[in-house]
This record gives structure tokens, sequence and C-alpha cells, in this order.
């Protein structure tokens, strides 16, 4: 058996839930020096440039979570400004982008998967983004793991879906079906100029929390069923974040899907897999 084969081999076997929420426990907990020396160690490893973040010493973060989803320094990822054109919601790197063709998402070579399941089943949910275009963006463990937002929107609906925790690495994308549509993942739908707009946070294995400015924390705990709310559009209890304003965060990493519909936006010919992304640089020209 190949290195790659027994790696995915051993995801299959692995009580996923139950390590990601141990890992959660322990990178929530504050251990004074140890926490500190797993901060440097993670730092070192993964060649992490803390002059970017707004706070640079190790020592200030309590707990591992909280370096984890450290702000930025202000000015350190400028916005683009331009109405006219829909900006990157993280740093990271895209994992696929293009069509939706026939309700399917190109997850890797050889592999699609349903926009329908992503989303949680609904039909009526599903319909607006038939045949327009997504993308897929991965964050790797060094990366700045707040979300923002690429365009201003008014939230309308989150759909929690519970799932497996499979790591949404690329070795894992291009070999585990339908990986996205599988894992646990909130979906964030928003009212925008270009219409519904779907983000999809994905969580994956040893990936404690995902977080949206208005919920808090949505799982942990997971669930066994698909659970949806739905929020005004309008009036004073209406969610309405602008272009860049941060809508969520991952603890240890993650991926997250964009989707909206036909002939609404265009995605810049300059952006193709493996292009890495930073949060408020140009993605896409808005066609309305």
């Amino acid at each position: 058996m190949s290195l790659d084969k027994f790696k995915i081999a051993m995801q299959y076997a692995m009580p996923k839930h139950f390590v990601s929420r141990i890992v959660g426990k322990l990178a929530a907990a504050k251990a004074g020096a140890l926490t500190t020396t797993l901060i440097k160690l993670f730092i070192k490893q993964y060649k992490i440039d803390m002059n970017e973040a707004q706070y640079s010493d190790p020592a200030h973060y309590k707990t591992f979570n909280e370096f984890f989803t450290r702000p930025l320094k202000e000015g350190v990822r400028p916005l683009t400004t331009d109405d006219s054109i829909m900006t990157h919601p993280v740093d990271g790197a895209i994992s696929q982008l293009g069509a939706i063709v026939d309700g399917q998402l190109i997850q890797a070579k050889g592999h699609d998967y349903s926009l329908q399941a992503l989303l949680g089943g609904s039909e009526q949910d599903t319909a607006p983004f038939l045949g327009g275009e997504f993308a897929t963006i991965y964050l790797a463990p060094k990366d700045y793991h707040r979300i923002h937002m690429p365009i201003d929107g008014t939230l309308s609906k989150m759909i929690y879906v519970p799932g497996d925790l499979f790591s949404v690495n690329p070795l894992t994308a291009q070999n585990v079906p339908n990986l996205f549509a599988r894992n646990e993942r909130v979906v964030a739908i928003f009212d925008t100029e270009i219409g519904p707009l779907a983000m999809v946070l994905v969580g994956a294995t040893i990936v404690a929390s995902i977080e949206t400015i208005w919920a808090g924390t949505v799982t942990p705990p997971a669930g066994k069923d698909v659970f949806s709310w739905n929020y005004p559009t309008s009036g004073d209890n209406s969610i309405t974040l602008k272009k860049g304003d941060e809508m969520g965060r991952f603890k240890l990493g993650s991926t997250v899907i964009l989707a909206w519909g036909a002939n609404k936006a265009g995605i810049l010919d300059d952006q193709k897999p493996e292009t890495v992304t930073r949060m408020g640089t140009p993605f896409a020209k808005i066609n309305c």
C-alpha cells in the first residue's frame, strides 16, 4: 500500500469526531507556558509571519484558539473598494472553481458532487444557484482563519448540516468522494446585489469549532439532523454586512465554498486552481 493510500485509509478508520473534540478542548485550555511553547512550535513548523498579526508576541495568547484566530494589523489586508468587484473572503488557496453544471461542483479531477447535498438537501435553497459559478478555497494551518464578506449582503438563512470530519487537504479531496458534501458544515445564504450568495464553511479533522458573528459557535456540539434558521432581510433585526466585514471564523483550519447564480458575476481570468488568495483582493467581476 502506498503512503497516500495509507493516509486515506487511516482517515476512514479514525474516530474523527472524538479526536476533533479532544483537540478542541486542548486548544481552548489556558495552559500558560505550555500553550506558549505549543504556539511557538506551530509558528516555526508552518513558517507563520507574525509581523502581520495585531499581537506578534506568542505569549499574548492565553489559548491556542486565540492564537489560531488571531486578528491582523490594520491595513495588512487592504480591501479592494471597487463596487464592481467581489473580493476573496479568506487567505488560502483556490482548490477548484468554475461553472455549476447540472447541479454539480468539481471537487477534484474525476470527482464531482451535488450542490443540493452541499447546501443541506433543499431544492428551494439550491435553485437560485443552478447554472451559476462556484469557488472552493482551502485554508492551510498557516493561514489567517477569519472569514470575511466578498460583497455587501444581508443574511437570509443559516443551515447546519451534520456530517463526517475528514481532512479537507488536497490529497483527501482527490481521494474521498463527495468530501465537501459529507463533512459537517455551516451554510450562510445572503441577499446581495447579485442575488443569493452562499458561503459554506466546511468542517474537517481537528476543526474544533465553526463560528459566525451573529450566532457565535454553531458547532460543536455536533447534531444528527439538518437545522436551519431564517432571518429577516429588512427592519431593525436584519443582519447586514459590508464587503470586508468579518462573518465567521474557523478554529483549526478548513475550507470555504462560495456559490452564486447564473450570469451574476464572472470569476477573473487570473483566478485558477492553486492560486494563492488574500482576503480583500479581487476575485470576480459583478455583471449586474
